[in-house]
């Protein structure tokens, strides 16, 4: 079997990603990707609140008291963010780009560190407070500027 270089198996497929971020201080160094990126994106949207609602270190980001990302107690996990649906969760799981949210409904998706870049986990952050805004009732989300 060819050796491929570290990186490359590390972006090939989820379980690798899963595997290779058990050590935090090596995701941290491929991806530069961390609980403080993703609480400094969520914290730069509009209404956005930060919250620990199970105690332990979670990082639960809300919108209008709803969730829309969640980074574990374990950092080494990633962060767990909604889709527009179960399907596009799915599809995401199945071209490597995600791994199924344990506790969540079908819909979310955890990104693993290192598996999605800075671009595509600050999109999909994005993504993820837009769909659980566009859902509040349009007084709250007047409310939220």
């Amino acid at each position: 079997m060819q050796q491929m270089p570290m990186m490359q198996r590390f972006v090939m497929a989820a379980g690798v990603a899963q595997i290779a971020c058990r050590a935090k201080w090596f995701c941290a160094i491929i991806t530069g990707m961390t609980r403080a990126f993703v609480n400094a994106h969520c914290a730069a949207l509009p209404g956005a609140t930060h919250s620990d609602p199970w105690g332990g270190g979670h990082d639960a980001w809300k919108v209008g008291g709803k969730l829309f990302a969640v980074v574990g107690a374990v950092e080494d996990h990633g962060v767990a963010v909604k889709c527009p649906d179960a399907d596009t969760a799915r599809l995401l799981i199945e071209v490597g780009r995600a791994l199924r949210a344990p506790y969540f409904h079908a819909s979310w998706v955890r990104l693993p560190w290192g598996l999605v870049d800075e671009a595509e986990m600050g999109a999909r952050l994005t993504t993820s407070y837009r769909i659980i805004r566009a859902s509040l009732p349009k007084k709250v989300q007047a409310a939220l500027g």
